[in-house]
């Protein structure tokens, strides 16, 4: 019980600083209360008194007189990075508080709807990218509020564009009665202008960034080419419905489409397949385009454009048509037995075939394999060698190796870190992957600041997290940065043995960065009761690093299996 204690303080202190941000005022320990209750925790106003003299210190709150305390910089920076595994749970609770807050009527209009908040500097051609892509109504709708603002150079004018979130949709088939439940965001490929299957997913209860935020990179996405020539992947999210109310959502889209909005892709029929998707014969799936689609064909063209995924409500009355759209995607065909892979499945049976001996330092590993461009691939060997040698214990192993790669590239094979749960399972100790996640290395203690799932995704973590730039594995070289790390468990009763183990592992040139205690946080992640967590520096840390200087890294983790003696030591 002792050690629960820590964790649920700091649980209450992050619905402070919750309650502070969203609240943007100065608030008292009576009113912090009366918020912590209905968030449900029963928390008294001299509690409150109590942690809120706890951030003080830390310097997240700050008192203002005898009025109470307002939220401080560092208060929002901790609030974004602060019990991760908390986040995790956060991002799903907040899609259905957003979807509670939904009002609008179909019928009349009236009403709140859920948008997404997307800031960029005006530029014309910009402005007629994203104009292009809602006249061929490849969004939610082509309602939004563009509202414009001076920068602090005082020369440029700041763009806040607020578009309608699919969200919308959810909210609005809840409240008309019927249970949704959001499941995945992810990319839609798109052929001859006939959406095919979905291609990648991320789960909404999976991961600590909002799931379609993770497509939202310009390498991810090809909305223009969908609209020039009708190939390519477009964002989208996948929700569930009883199957008994699809006639009922069949109706409200109708209903909805009158006045604007849809993005409708597929509603399937009871058990049927909807992109891709697999959908229990109780329930049906609904397939709707992300409302954030013009905006990644703007990063696409290279325009700078920071997007917030759900990030409020807005009154449909306040929001105008940006153009007059008309349908550029064909209608949904029969499903062609397509499937989405999750990473998962793939790990498995990789580390299945696992079979390196630390003791003789001999058998298969498993490898990323990233590929430069040849005129590059030298200045990135010497980044490549520079983290290998300042910070050995930041790489999954010290083996390597250079391979010939398509088009005029060179690759480098770096080993991935669930080669230790490969390696652990042939020792008879069931290790799992967790997450994929970043890991910030500044400060007293290491934290878990974003965590994805490896099996509520179809692509591995950390191909996101570059795809994203989250990483400064070049800072974390001298001071502290981000470095990409992955969370596994094994039972607790295995501990010693996995201890022995991995000391071996050690020796034999690999890196474990943190084997925790029975049911102890590690690095700030949660670990399931009655298991331990054990965290890895990710294997792809080193091109991390080459990626930050600008050269172009094509990354593909957990690609393939290679045995140690073709490797070379550093």
């Amino acid at each position: 019980m002792g050690e629960l204690m820590p964790q649920e303080t700091d649980r209450k202190m992050m619905e402070i600083l919750r309650i502070l941000a969203e609240r943007s005022e100065v608030l008292g320990a009576k009113t912090i209360a009366e918020e912590l209750r209905r968030k449900g925790y029963d928390l008294g106003e001299r509690a409150v008194r109590y942690h809120m003299r706890i951030l003080d210190e830390k310097g997240f709150t700050e008192r203002i007189g005898y009025a109470g305390r307002q939220i401080t910089p560092e208060g929002i920076k901790e609030l974004g990075k602060g019990l991760i595994y908390d986040q995790v749970d956060f991002i799903f609770s907040k899609f259905e508080d957003m979807m509670y807050q939904t009002t609008l009527n179909p019928k009349t209009g009236l009403g709140t709807v859920v948008v997404n908040t997307s800031t960029f500097y005006y530029d014309e051609q910009l402005m007629e990218i994203i104009e292009k892509i809602f006249k061929t109504e490849i969004a939610v709708s082509p309602y939004v509020k563009i509202s414009t603002q001076s920068s602090s150079e005082g020369y440029e004018n700041q763009m806040e564009m607020d578009t309608i979130c699919g969200t919308t949709i959810d909210g609005m088939l809840l409240k008309s009665g019927i249970p949704v439940v959001p499941k995945y965001g992810g990319l839609v490929e798109v052929k001859n202008y006939v959406p095919r299957a979905f291609t990648e997913l991320i789960a909404y209860k999976k991961t600590s960034m909002t799931p379609l935020e993770a497509f939202t990179d310009k390498e991810m996405t090809s909305v223009l080419e969908v609209v020039s020539e009708g190939n390519g992947d477009i964002p989208a999210n996948f929700r569930l419905i009883p199957a008994n109310s699809r006639e009922e959502a069949i109706g409200l889209f109708n209903n909805l489409k009158k006045i604007g909005i849809s993005g409708l892709l597929k509603i399937g029929k009871p058990g049927e397949p909807v992109l891709g998707i697999p959908v229990d014969k109780n329930m049906a799936g609904i397939a709707v385009i992300g409302g954030i689609a013009p905006l990644c064909a703007a990063k696409e063209s290279g325009y700078e454009v920071n997007i917030k995924m759900a990030e409020s409500t807005l009154e449909f009355s306040q929001m105008e048509p940006i153009t007059t759209p008309k349908s550029l995607l064909k209608p949904v065909g029969p499903e062609k037995g397509e499937k989405v892979k999750f990473l998962l499945s793939k790990a498995w049976n990789l580390i299945h075939e696992v079979d390196f001996d630390p003791e003789s330092h001999e058998g298969r590993v498993i490898v990323n394999v990233s590929y430069l461009k040849e005129e590059d691939f030298q200045e990135g060997l010497n980044i490549f060698d520079q983290v290998m040698a300042s910070r050995p214990e930041y790489c999954t192993s010290k083996y390597y190796q250079i391979v010939p790669g398509p088009n005029g590239k060179k690759g480098l094979a770096t080993v991935c870190s669930l080669t230790i749960d490969g390696i652990l399972t042939k020792q008879g100790i069931a290790s799992t992957p967790q997450y994929g996640g970043i890991l910030e290395t500044e400060g007293k203690s290491p934290r878990f600041i974003e965590l994805t799932a490896y099996d509520g995704s179809s692509l591995d973590p950390h191909e996101i997290y570059l795809s994203k730039g989250l990483t400064s594995v070049g800072d974390s070289l001298k001071t502290g940065g981000r470095i990409l790390a992955s969370l596994k468990e094994i039972p607790y009763v295995a501990r010693p043995e996995a201890m022995d183990v991995l000391e071996d592992v050690g020796d034999a040139g690999f890196s474990i960065l943190k084997i925790g205690k029975p049911s102890e946080l590690v690095y700030n992640a949660k670990v399931e009761r009655y298991h331990v967590g054990i965290v890895a520096p990710g294997g792809l840390n080193p091109l991390a690093a080459i990626k930050e200087t600008g050269i172009q890294v094509e990354a593909k983790a957990v690609e393939t299996l290679m045995d140690i003696s073709q490797m070379e030591e550093f």
